[in-house]
Formats: structure tokens, C-alpha cells, sequence
């Protein structure tokens, strides 16, 4: 027997159903009468029992039997309609709850409008709806007209959404009232109205509110928890995000979905790894671990802790993925710099029919920038544009950032100029892209546009600007910007700090670069790195020993970029002791198989005369480059070992190394030292075959290797045939030659012509006043001197140290300086008398104008 409840039910449903295929390809108008649109083989329902009526129409709204769920309700609205009852509240707001779920609000509001009686669950549909789809402002209004033109109290559900509507207007005076009227009205411990707020005070940035009313709940539920926890985490308070949760795990309360995603997000901001795992264990043995949501979250936190490895694992075996799942895997590998394999993955999605979203082309254009790979960047363009992308605001940003880090600054301009509305972040990308190709004048005249159209340059701005002027030394510049960035607030920021103390150091104002130092209350090892880099650009190498010891008192940990700079002052210093400390400071930390490491060690022993340590080095270095070779090759050729340093270089081809410009500077440098005439050429012929343009320096040589073998002439003629303009130390290299040869004729035309290349430089006067004082030509020399004085050319003093009791003891010549220098003067005295009473005779001829 079927009930006669049912059997109605069946009869309302077969009804509808016949209404719905007799209505498919007609306008449904319900301002109108609706009889005409039913055909006459179908009449309105006769059911004896409205009560019946209101209760199957009811249950049919809130069934899906069709793939047209909008269409479906509007059928079941006009038959509402045409059974009179249009006017029941109770089926009215049922209708609201179905227009809100498909999304059809403007048929809502005429519901809502039409409606003679309303009570506060239609109020409270109304207000929900609106704040559920975004419509903020409306919610806040239909919530004003309850409050004046009803009877009725606002119950929790309406102010909960009314509190959604604030949070996401972000309107916190009326979001303090609204909070107001709920202690007022006693809702301050309803659990749904207490979790609205704190959301809305987290939301807008006031998170120690949110506790007190968190803390003021005796009822709490998982949601109330979440929306705390995630809170915290927003705001970068992370920690007590993980401490909430403990506390929560002392509860009732099972964490759900997404309390966990929440916790996981804190353990990614804080790199925790150890605490994301112990989640991950939860999740295994709760055995949501087939939920996407959680995976995908769970993804983000291996990648976000460099465990790029353990979250492709989890991608891989995903039986099922979403959008977000490839998206934080293609992001995951951007991040974590594994570019090729972001690329790779955006191409098998794209051939598995995925719908990419713009986070994912953003991501992939960060890696195609990342890698230079112009042509993959190129074809995300032209699926951005495909895929209708073209507007989105992260998109261009990211094209203008691919192209411009592609080097390919032309179409960089093109997508900058065509975008509808640039913004910061756009012109940022843009003075990036035209600073790191060192295009002053283009970066300079976008960034006075940025001003003149009002947008507030970023920190951004100004450290790519810091970076072009710091490549070309524009001092002048660099204080200007240094200006701009007092003015708008960020001079102390790390970053912007950073930038200037490497500006000022890399323009020999090394002393303004520590004034910014010190200046900076929080300091990263950074900007401890730029500051040690400035003073051994300078040569301000004791200072950088100093600042050392003032970087062992903070809290930051010296890493393989601070050790580098600091060896590379040892090795200026030629102090072996200091140097032997850094090494083994870097095998205590584990960084002296870095590469760039390497190389400075190398250099620091060879410059202390160690070659053997230096060799020691070199040959447990893994995976030596050219710069880890040049070392070794100058380091032979500088000790007089020719021999040794053409065996390393001919080892070095033999390896694959390929040979760049300095190294054949040091292997010019071995055979010209070695008196290698033959050998010296045929290498010096040899460049162009590994693609290496000569210069100057490869000049020079040659000029010295014919030089240093007698052959003067050859070594004129072979200047005067160079293809560029010789250089005053080309010539100089020859007349360094003449002087040693004697040859006082050819001396003086090659001091001529090195002095009229390059009339600031003192060496060339030097070298020639020694030629006239080795010859015993007083007269001759003194006029050179004379000439030299006249020109304004100073030469600079002589200066030597001694390291004694860790301490660096510098001279210079004629320098007095010294507190003990009295009793120096007074030994050195006592033992020129030693060495006359030996017999020793004065050489005059060595008497050079060296001081």
C-alpha cells in the first residue's frame, strides 16, 4: 500500500515534471497570469489540504530532479502561484533559501519586496544571502530596515552575518557597534555570534581583540577554533597559532579539515617541520587523507619547508586533484627554484585538459624568468591570452617580469604599455627589468612617471634603483635616492639598508656606508655581509677584522658569503693566521666545499706564500670551476713556477673547463715571468679559438713577455700594430722593459706616449725617473719630477704592515704616524750601522724614486 501522503507526493512530482518539458522553450513570466504557459491536458493541482499543499511544495523546492535548478524553481514558483498560495510566508522564505543557492539574487529581492508579511527567518535569508554572495552593503541595509520597520529582534544567525558583511567591508566602527549591540542584547556568548567576531576582528587587523572575545566564549566549536587559529596565523603570529592548538587538543573538540589546514599553514610560515609532520602523522591516522583540502595544504607545507621531494610524493599520489592541487605543486617547484620541472608541470597539465587559473601561469612565468627561457615564457603568453588572462592583474606582471629578466626589455615595454591600469608592482617589474640591464636613463624616467601619476614608490623601487647607480658608481644619484627613501620611511628597513651600504661602499664612501650600518636597528647577516664586502672593496681590510668581532656578539650567524669576504681581507693582509682561523671556522660549519669559498682560500694561502696549502685545497675542492683554476694558474705564475702553472692549464683544458678571459691573463703572465717567448705567443694566438676577445691586460703581457727577452723592438712594433688603442700600461709595460734593458732612447719615446695616453698616472714618471737615476742622470731626473710636480701628479706613498701580537701594524713612507715610531726609527738606525760596520757598500743605482 502506498501512502496517500506519497501517492500525492508522486503526483506532484510527475506534475511537475510534465510542466517543465511543456516550459522549456517558453519565457516564464510571473507578473503575468501564469495559467496560459500549462496546457489544458495538465490543470493546476486539486489537493483538498493547503496544509498539504504548503508541505509537498516545500519538499519538491528543496529536491533536485532536474539539471536546471533555476528553471526548476521557478516552475515550482508558478504553480505556488497558481495554487494561491503566493502569499504564505513559510513557502516564501523557502524560496529565498533556493534563489540563494542558485545564486539568483535579484529574484530574491523581488520575492523579499512582494513579501506582505516577513518574519526574522525571512529577514535573516535576506541578510545571510547577501553576505554569503558578497553583497555587503545590501546585508547592512536589509539589516537597518529590520531594525526599523520590524517588530522583530535580531536572532544570532542575523547578526553572525551581519558581522560576515563588516569583515568583509572592512568597516570596524560599525563592526564596534554591531559588537556593542550584542553584549547588549545578550548574544556575547553564543558560540555563532562570538566566532562572527572574532573573525571580524582578525580580519581587520586587530587580533588582540579577537582573543579577549575568543578567551570570553564558555562554548567553543571547531569553527570558533579555526577562525582564531587562522588568525593568528595571518598575522604572523604563528607560534601562538601552534599553542592555541595544543590547547584545543586538551578539549572535546575533534580538529576538523580545517583547523588542521590552519595549523599546517602556521608550521609553513615558521618552517616548522617537525610540528607539519606530527600533523601529517594526525592526518594518517584520522584517515582524512584522501581529502583534497588537506593534501593540498600538506603539499604547500613540505614544498614551503625546501621538502620539494616529500610534497610531489603526496601530489603523485593523489587519486584525485583539483586546480589547487597542480597549482601549489607548479608553485612549490617556482619556490623552491626547481624551474624546469614547474615548466615540465604546467605542460602536463595543460595536456591532461586541465583549465589553468592566472596563480598558475604567474608561477610558471617566475620560472621561465628565473631560467631566461624566452621561448616557454612565450608560449604562457599566448595561453594567458587563449585562456582570456590577459587582464589579470598578476598575469601582466608577471609577463612584464619574464621578458625583462629574459632580456628581452622590448616586449617587457610592450605588455607595461598596453595594460589598461599599471600599478606599483608593474612599474616595479619595469625599473627591475631596465636596472639589472644597467638602462639608467629608461628606469629614471618611469620611476618620475610613477611619481608624477601619484603611485608611492615601494622598497622595491628604490633597491633596484640603488642597484643601477651602485653598477655605474652614480654617487650624486645614490644620494638623491637615499633622500627619497628618508623621506618616505624606509631608510632603516633591511633591504633598503643593505642596498646603500653596498652603493656607498662600491663608490669608495665606505665610511657613509657604516654610518647607515650603524644606523639600522635590526640588522640580518645581509646586511653584516655588505658591510664586510665594503671595507675589503676598500681595502679597509682591518676594519672588516674589527666589524668580525662586533658580528660575534650579535645573534646572527656568519654564513659561507660572510667567510669569503673575511678570507678575502686575510689574503689582502697576506696574514696567514687570521686566514687559518676562517678555515677552520668553515670546517666547524661545514661550508668549505663551497665553491666561491674555495676559490678565496686558494687565493688566501697563494697571496701568504703557502702554495702547498693552497694546492691542498685546490685539489679537494668538488666540482672546481674556472674561477677555482684561475687561482691556482695566477697563484704559480705569480711564484715564479711558469712550468707548473702551463701543466695546470693544459689540465684544466683536458677536464672541459672552458678558459675565460683572465685565465689567459695568468697564463701570459707565467711564460712572460718565465722568459716562455714561443709558448707565451702560441697561447696569445690561441684566444680567438676559444672565443676570447684580447684586451688590454693580454696586450700588455705580450709586450712584457718580448720585453723581459731583450726583444724591445719587436715588442714597439708589435704595440703599433695592435688593433685598439694601446693603453698607458702597454706602454709602460715596455718602458718597465727599457729600464731593465738600459735602453734609455726607447724608454723615453715609450714614457712620451704613455704619459700622453694617460697623463694622471704616476707610474710612467716613476719608471723613467729610475732609467735617469740608474744612469746617474740626476738633472734629467729631477726634471722629471719637477714635470710630474707641475702636472698635479701625485704619486702614491709606499705602504707595507707587519702583524705582531694579532695586531696590524701599518707604515707608510715618510709617515711618522706611528706611536712607537721613535723607537722604530732608532733600531732601523742601529742596524744600518751593523750592516756599514759588516762592509756593506750602498748600490746608487738602485737608488729609484720608489718612496
Amino acid at each position: 500500500m502506498v501512502h496517500p501522503q506519497m501517492r500525492n507526493h508522486i503526483r506532484v512530482k510527475l506534475h511537475l515534471k510534465s510542466c517543465y518539458r511543456n516550459t522549456k522553450k517558453q519565457a516564464f513570466n510571473f507578473s503575468t497570469s501564469v495559467s496560459p504557459q500549462f496546457p489544458p491536458q495538465n490543470p493546476p493541482l486539486q489537493i483538498p489540504n493547503l496544509r498539504f499543499k504548503r508541505r509537498e511544495f516545500a519538499d519538491l523546492l528543496q529536491l533536485s530532479i532536474s539539471k536546471n535548478p533555476i528553471l526548476q524553481s521557478k516552475i515550482i514558483h508558478g504553480q505556488i502561484i497558481v495554487s494561491g498560495l503566493q502569499l504564505d510566508t513559510f513557502l516564501a522564505n523557502v524560496l529565498l533559501n533556493v534563489y540563494s543557492k542558485c545564486d539568483c539574487v535579484d529574484s530574491a529581492r523581488v520575492l523579499f519586496d512582494k513579501m506582505p508579511h516577513k518574519n526574522l527567518i525571512t529577514w535573516s535569508s535576506m541578510v545571510s544571502m547577501y553576505s554569503q554572495h558578497g553583497y555587503s552593503d545590501e546585508a547592512l541595509m536589509v539589516f537597518v530596515d529590520l531594525q526599523r520597520t520590524s517588530g522583530e529582534n535580531p536572532n544570532e544567525f542575523v547578526l553572525a552575518s551581519v558581522l560576515r558583511a563588516c569583515s568583509q567591508l572592512g568597516v570596524i566602527e560599525k563592526g564596534a557597534q554591531l559588537h556593542g549591540f550584542v553584549v547588549k542584547s545578550g548574544f556575547d556568548q553564543d558560540v555563532y555570534v562570538g566566532t562572527a567576531l572574532i573573525d571580524f576582528y582578525s580580519k581587520n587587523g586587530d587580533i588582540d581583540e579577537a582573543r579577549l572575545v575568543f578567551d570570553q566564549l564558555l562554548e567553543k566549536t571547531a569553527v570558533t577554533w579555526t577562525t582564531i587559529i587562522a588568525g593568528y596565523t595571518k598575522c604572523g603570529r604563528s607560534e601562538v597559532s601552534l599553542n592555541l592548538f595544543a590547547q584545543m587538543r586538551e578539549t572535546d573538540v575533534v580538529p576538523d579539515r580545517y583547523v588542521l589546514s590552519s595549523v599546517l599553514s602556521a608550521c609553513s610560515m615558521l618552517e616548522f617541520l617537525e610540528g607539519g609532520k606530527q600533523i601529517h602523522a594526525y592526518v594518517l591516522r584520522r584517515g582524512i587523507e584522501r581529502d583534497i583540502s588537506v593534501v593540498n595544504v600538506l603539499i604547500d607545507f613540505y614544498t614551503k619547508c625546501n621538502r620539494v621531494k616529500a610534497g610531489w610524493i603526496l601530489f603523485d599520489q593523489m587519486a584525485v586533484k583539483n586546480i589547487i592541487s597542480w597549482t601549489t605543486m607548479i608553485s612549490g617547484y617556482m619556490q623552491n627554484s626547481f624551474d624546469w620541472e614547474a615548466i615540465k608541470l604546467f605542460g602536463e597539465m595543460n595536456g591532461l585538459s586541465w583549465k589553468l587559473d592566472g596563480f598558475a601561469c604567474t608561477s610558471v612565468l617566475t620560472s621561465c624568468g628565473s631560467l631566461e627561457a624566452l621561448e616557454q615564457g612565450r608560449q604562457v603568453h599566448a595561453y594567458t591570452i587563449k585562456a582570456n588572462f590577459e587582464s589579470d592583474e598578476f598575469v601582466k606582471n608577471g609577463l612584464i617580469d619574464m621578458y625583462a629578466k629574459s632580456n628581452s626589455l622590448d616586449d617587457a615595454r610592450k605588455v607595461f604599455d598596453v595594460m589598461a591600469e599599471q600599478n606599483v608592482i608593474s612599474y616595479n617589474a619595469m625599473i627591475e627589468g631596465y636596472s639589472s640591464q644597467e638602462k639608467l636613463s629608461e628606469a629614471l624616467e618611469l620611476f618620475h612617471r610613477m611619481r608624477v601619476r601619484l603611485f608611492p614608490p615601494s622598497l622595491l623601487t628604490f633597491v633596484s634603483l640603488l642597484g643601477v647607480s651602485a653598477s655605474l658608481f652614480a654617487l650624486e644619484l645614490s644620494k638623491q635616492i637615499h633622500g627619497l627613501i628618508i623621506k618616505f620611511g624606509v631608510s632603516l628597513n633591511i633591504f633598503a639598508g643593505s642596498s646603500l651600504v653596498d652603493v656607498y661602499s662600491k663608490c669608495s664612501y665606505v665610511r657613509d656606508a657604516r654610518l647607515v650600518f650603524e644606523e639600522m636597528n635590526e640588522k640580518d647577516i645581509v646586511v653584516w655581509n655588505a658591510m664586510f664586502f665594503g671595507y675589503t672593496q676598500q681595502l679597509e681590510n682591518e676594519e672588516a677584522l674589527k666589524l668580525y668581532s662586533s658580528l660575534q656578539f650579535s645573534r646572527e650567524k656568519p654564513n659561507e658569503f660572510t667567510f669569503a669576504a673575511l678570507i678575502t681581507a686575510a689574503s689582502n693582509l697576506a696574514s696567514l693566521p687570521h686566514g687559518q682561523q676562517f678555515h677552520n671556522q668553515l670546517v666547524k660549519m661545514g661550508l668549505d666545499f663551497c665553491p666561491f669559498v674555495t676559490n678565496s682560500l686558494v687565493d688566501m694561502y697563494a697571496k701568504c706564500g703557502s702554495i702547498e696549502e693552497a694546492r691542498k685545497i685546490f685539489n679537494s675542492s668538488i666540482g672546481r670551476d674556472v674561477v677555482c683554476w684561475n687561482s691556482m694558474i695566477s697563484t704559480y705564475a705569480q711564484h715564479g713556477e711558469a712550468e707548473e702553472a702551463l701543466r695546470m692549464f693544459r689540465e684544466m683544458i683536458k677536464e672541459g673547463i672552458q678558459p675565460n678571459y683572465v685565465t689567459f691573463v695568468a697564463v701570459l703572465s707565467a711564460c712572460s715571468h718565465a722568459g716562455f717567448v714561443e709558448d707565451g705567443l702560441n697561447h696569445f694566438n690561441s684566444m680567438s679559438g676559444f672565443g676570447i676577445e684580447r684586451g688590454t691586460e693580454h696586450y700588455a703581457c705580450v709586450v712584457s713577455l718580448l720585453g723581459r727577452s731583450g726583444k724591445l723592438f719587436e715588442a714597439k712594433e708589435f704595440i703599433e700594430k695592435m688593433p685598439i688603442e694601446p693603453a698607458a700600461v702597454v706602454w709602460r709595460s715596455l718602458l718597465s722593459a727599457c729600464r731593465i734593458a738600459g735602453n734609455m732612447e726607447l724608454g723615453k719615446y715609450a714614457a712620451e706616449m704613455a704619459i700622453s695616453t694617460d697623463p694622471s698616472d704616476s707610474g710612467s714618471y716613476i719608471l723613467l725617473s729610475n732609467i735617469f737615476a740608474s744612469k746617474r742622470m740626476w738633472a734629467d731626473a729631477k726634471m722629471v719630477r719637477e714635470r710630474m710636480d707641475s702636472s698635479g701628479v701625485v704619486k702614491e706613498p709606499g705602504r707595507s704592515w707587519i702583524e705582531v701580537n694579532n695586531k696590524a701594524n701599518a707604515f707608510i713612507a715618510r709617515d711618522t704616524a706611528h706611536p712607537e715610531a721613535d723607537m722604530i726609527g732608532s733600531v732601523l738606525d742601529i742596524l744600518i750601522q751593523h750592516i756599514k760596520g759588516a762592509g756593506y757598500v750602498p748600490d746608487a743605482t738602485s737608488l729609484l724614486m720608489n718612496d
